[in-house]
């Protein structure tokens, strides 16, 4: 069985992770500890290094602005081969290094949950509950929310396909009551 969403104790299965604000995002980790030789000597072992996944493509977007207006744009790659990313950013509408998928993400989320709204009376009172909304809305977004741009094709008829469908993880859309009843394996 596979896992669709990721919680602490899992590191596998996530469409997006648009939120750094919540803890658990936090917990996903795209580095190996690697632990020091040992020196034989007394005292307080060095930490472990940290080792970036060879993998792993980031790059950030830095713009500077004056009086309220961008006036550069930098991006600069952090991690993984110039390459490799601009093989991917071939594949994307854009065709560059920009915030606009997250930051479309993050307007998703804070639309469907208001306990992620900027300045809201809302509040979430409970971290487990947030959690387990969080994960519906998720599941929402990838297996039964069609996307536009992934139902057009070249000759422009929609045809309702998910981020899961495109994954080839499902044949189908789901329906809210598919989602729900789904088991999840939390290790």
């Amino acid at each position: 069985m596979f896992k669709i969403f990721a919680f602490p104790r899992s590191k596998s299965g996530i469409f997006d992770l648009p939120l750094n604000k919540i803890e658990h995002f936090s917990k996903v980790s795209f580095h190996k500890l690697v632990p020091p030789e040992p020196t034989g000597r007394p005292g307080r072992p060095r930490n472990p290094e940290k080792i970036v996944d060879e993998h792993l493509d980031y790059a950030t977007v830095h713009k500077t602005r004056e009086k309220g207006r961008i006036v550069k744009v930098e991006t600069k790659i952090v991690f993984g081969s110039p390459e490799r990313i601009e093989k991917r950013l071939e594949e994307l509408p854009g065709k560059t290094i920009n915030t606009s998928y997250v930051e479309r993400s993050n307007l998703n989320w804070r639309i469907w949950d208001a306990h992620l709204t900027r300045k809201s009376l809302m509040f979430a009172k409970s971290f487990r509950w947030l959690k387990a909304k969080f994960a519906i809305c998720i599941g929402f977004y990838n297996f039964i929310r069609p996307h536009e741009t992934l139902s057009r094709g070249d000759d422009r008829i929609f045809r309702a396909n998910t981020p899961a469908m495109a994954a080839g993880i499902t044949e189908h859309q789901w329906t809210i009551k598919e989602l729900l009843a789904y088991q999840i394996c939390v290790n």
